[in-house]
């Protein structure tokens, strides 16, 4: 009677795995969940920092509707009542859990990750994250920073280990009780890395030998980028490795032979995080629950690895808003397997060969603030209704839509236009957009652009992603009433995917408006 679910979130993820069609990563475990899921190779988070764009999908709602541009702010209170996904679950019977980083902890989710509205338990948290930007990476000289690239021996961590190992463990010993007392689930579990520190095992690093890591393809700062849209990665400037550097505020650049190295622990974290996935998925199939489970597996935005100047994320840019989407959904993405085979066996990265092709895969533009209906509807449960023009007061409500339709068209039948619709407020003839958004306090770099607070923001840039262009204009906005005045633009960008994959050449200056 109804599926289990996992729902598994990564900090700072962009696709760089084997099954987006990066050459270079090892991710067996991720790639084979994406060989039996529905692939969305076109999907953007709302907001590209963490508690901001976690609530809005979390909540089903964005960044204007959440009111949460910062860190600083419980919706419930500061915005409206609005129900969660797990919340929801929770109503439907089902047993919410959450392990690691689900909800952004703080303020934003009330000190408590939102439980008791939204987990039927305490959510857990590894005891090691306390000493996550602790001075526990060893330098040349022996003694110990809180640096940026920081591969470690886990036997030295305090405690013998990783906050991400703790989640996996945890996860398991949840597995385990949930087969024997046989409720419905929904675990929810939320993974530190790759977000910085880029502290892992450092075996990891045997994976991606020096010589084999490139510089970004566009290391440098496009000419025509409005000064207000650049971020200028003020978090990794504070870690002792960067900071040695004495890189010029806000352009930097920093020396290309540190690029690489960012770039390789940032692959490697990958694998370590990789590596997670797989026991965890590999405990999925030990319980006996791959059958009945949908696995859910996205991250809350990506991150810059260089391109166009940046660091982190903090942007408008591609880099920074694109995720990972994926839905494994037994009987549906696969045929159900005979009792006892696996599904998800271990794979080892430092031996797996081969990759795997994704089972189905969507180029549709798709959007976070979507997962909450889709998996809903995914579960056998009542969609939640789509939210009016105004819905603060509204406690049950998404601005995202179900893309379950996305799942069994065909693409060429989409390309023509001819798939059928039944509700014709939500159609899905209409092409796909995804919207996305960021703050900044002003027109030039700020030593607060990546994060201002909501006292500090005057201008909102509004991006959209389609399948063809990405369209940016910075507005002038008002934090005291959570306006913006499109009347007032300051900046704009336009970058065309087919001629500009890599959104390097603005032509908004060149483009009529008219059009626009």
């Amino acid at each position: 009677d109804g599926m289990n679910v996992l729902f598994i979130v990564v900090d700072d993820l962009r696709p760089i795995l084997g099954c987006y069609g990066d050459k270079l990563v090892k991710s067996p475990n991720i790639d084979q969940l994406a060989a039996q899921s529905m692939v969305f190779s076109n999907a953007y988070a709302q907001q590209a920092v963490c508690a901001p764009s976690r609530v809005s999908f979390l909540t089903g709602r964005r960044p204007d509707t959440t009111r949460l541009y910062d860190f600083y702010s419980y919706w419930r209170v500061h915005a409206g009542n609005y129900s969660t996904m797990p919340q929801y679950f929770k109503e439907n019977g089902y047993v919410t859990l959450s392990v690691g980083k689900v909800f952004h902890p703080g303020i934003s989710s009330n000190y408590s990750d939102d439980y008791p509205y939204s987990w039927s338990i305490p959510p857990f948290h590894p005891s090691a994250e306390k000493y996550e930007n602790d001075k526990t990476c060893r330098g040349k000289d022996g003694k110990l920073y809180a640096n940026l690239v920081c591969p470690v021996n886990v036997t030295e961590m305090p405690g013998g280990t990783l906050p991400d190992i703790q989640s996996t463990e945890e996860a398991i010993r949840l597995l385990n009780i949930m087969k024997t007392n046989r409720q419905k689930f929904f675990l929810a579990v939320g993974y530190h890395k790759p977000h910085i520190p880029l502290r892992y095992p450092q075996e990891f690093l045997k994976l991606y030998p020096l010589e084999n890591i490139t510089l970004a393809p566009d290391p440098w700062v496009p000419k025509k980028l409005p000064s207000v849209a650049y971020n200028p990665w003020t978090d990794i400037r504070q870690r002792d490795d960067v900071e040695a550097l004495n890189v010029s505020f806000p352009y930097g650049p920093l020396p290309d032979d540190f690029q690489r190295r960012i770039r390789q622990s940032y692959y490697a974290a990958v694998s370590y995080l990789d590596v997670q996935v797989g026991l965890l998925l590999n405990a999925l199939d030990n319980v006996g629950l791959s059958n009945n489970t949908i696995v859910v597996f996205t991250a809350d935005h990506g991150w810059s690895l260089g391109e166009h100047g940046e660091w982190a994320k903090y942007s408008n840019f591609d880099v920074a808003t694109r995720v990972p989407l994926m839905f494994y959904v037994p009987g549906m993405t696969t045929f159900p397997v005979s009792q006892g085979a696996r599904v998800f066996p271990y794979l080892d990265p430092f031996s797996h060969i081969g990759g795997s092709a994704p089972q189905g895969q969507s180029k549709k533009v798709v959007e976070l603030v979507s997962v909450f209906p889709t998996l809903a509807e995914l579960a056998g449960l009542q969609v939640p209704p789509a939210c009016p023009e105004t819905s603060f007061g509204v406690v049950l409500c998404t601005e995202g839509t179900s893309i379950v339709p996305y799942f069994n068209v065909s693409e060429e039948k989409v390309e023509e236009g001819k798939e059928a619709c039944d509700d014709t407020d939500r159609c899905f003839n209409e092409e796909a957009v995804a919207f996305s958004q960021y703050p900044r306090p002003a027109d030039t770099p700020q030593w607060n652009s990546d994060k201002p607070k909501l006292k500090d923001i005057r201008i909102m840039g509004y991006s959209m992603r389609t399948i063809d262009c990405r369209y940016t204009v910075w507005v002038q906005f008002d934090p005291s009433n959570f306006s913006a005045d499109f009347e007032d633009i300051h900046a704009g960008e336009l970058y065309m995917m087919e001629t500009d994959p890599n959104q390097d050449n603005n032509i908004y200056n060149n483009t009529s408006h008219g059009w626009l």
